[in-house]
């Protein structure tokens, strides 16, 4: 696939403003008086800035899924990302967008579905809304994730100081990443202080996973107090990545999560994948919040 490079919109609330890439549906810019809230995707660490998740989260063991006894090859995070939303409604503050299937998409996923995402931007907030369809005869599973960025630091002082603080007490306990980006049955110790997590650049030789996570919300909170707050609803997974010499930090919602180390069988006995019956809908929600001092 080729990504366009003027397939954008535009959404404005106040003095917040979004633009919203039909290439994946991904937001590429969150304004909040006329101070910049996500990520600006530089390539020299990482092109993306809050990619969409679908149909699998994470790796998958040898860069396949096994479905129906056929091997079919998956990228890491699937498609979804690098897939063309059409724009099906669209308003000031508001826009719809789908994916639906296609010869691209049956390649690595033979099922027909329909993912739309509705994004809509307060004046101190950006909501996603999530919608999964089984628009085929057989039983669909899926996972689903949102991976936004933020710039790390807040301001030029540096990137000490930092914080994620967690709704509640998280497990300091978190799996240990295998090669290819798979889950390992041993785990690694993090430094939490309670619902608290001190950012090191030194932590992030892999991405931090807290599965079946107590907290349904999570907050980057800089050393002055200004906090991005990541609310989700239907996503039990989630994680918290970056790069040791990256200027961002990433916090993510999973509806599923990668393969461990040792999977084996079909994708629809993967941990956590959602199950859709034909004609069967399941939704999903993030909201991200601005809340400065």
């Amino acid at each position: 696939m080729t990504r366009p490079s003027d397939d954008t919109v535009r959404l404005c609330c106040g003095e917040a403003s979004a633009e919203i890439a039909c290439w994946g549906a991904e937001p590429l810019t969150w304004r909040v008086a006329g101070r910049d809230l996500l990520w600006h995707g530089d390539p020299e660490h990482w092109s993306f800035r809050a990619p969409i998740l679908f149909p699998v989260v994470g790796a998958s063991k040898d860069g396949t899924v096994r479905i129906r006894s056929a091997e079919h090859p998956m990228p890491q995070h699937g498609f979804a990302r690098q897939g063309l939303f059409r724009v099906v409604a669209c308003e000031a503050a508001t826009v719809r967008l789908r994916l639906t299937d296609g010869p691209d998409t049956r390649a690595a996923y033979p099922f027909s579905f329909r993912l739309d995402v509705v994004v809509r931007l307060a004046p101190d907030a950006l909501h996603l809304g999530f919608e999964v369809t089984n628009t085929g005869p057989d039983e669909m599973p899926y996972g689903l994730g949102f991976h936004p960025a933020f710039p790390w630091p807040f301001t030029a002082k540096g990137r000490d100081g930092h914080e994620v603080v967690f709704e509640e007490a998280e497990s300091p306990n978190v799996p240990e990443i295998a090669p290819g980006g798979l889950l390992a049955r041993r785990t690694r110790h993090l430094p939490m202080a309670g619902r608290v997590l001190p950012l090191n650049p030194e932590l992030f030789s892999e991405a931090l996973v807290f599965l079946a996570a107590r907290s349904r919300s999570f907050a980057f909170r800089s050393p002055e107090g200004n906090r991005i707050v990541m609310s989700v609803r239907n996503f039990p997974h989630l994680a918290v990545w970056s790069r040791p010499t990256a200027p961002f930090l990433s916090l993510e919602a999973w509806s599923a999560h990668a393969d461990w180390e040792d999977a084996e069988g079909d994708l629809v006995s993967r941990p956590s994948m959602i199950r859709l019956g034909p004609g069967a809908s399941c939704s999903h929600a993030v909201t991200l919040g601005w809340q400065p001092v």
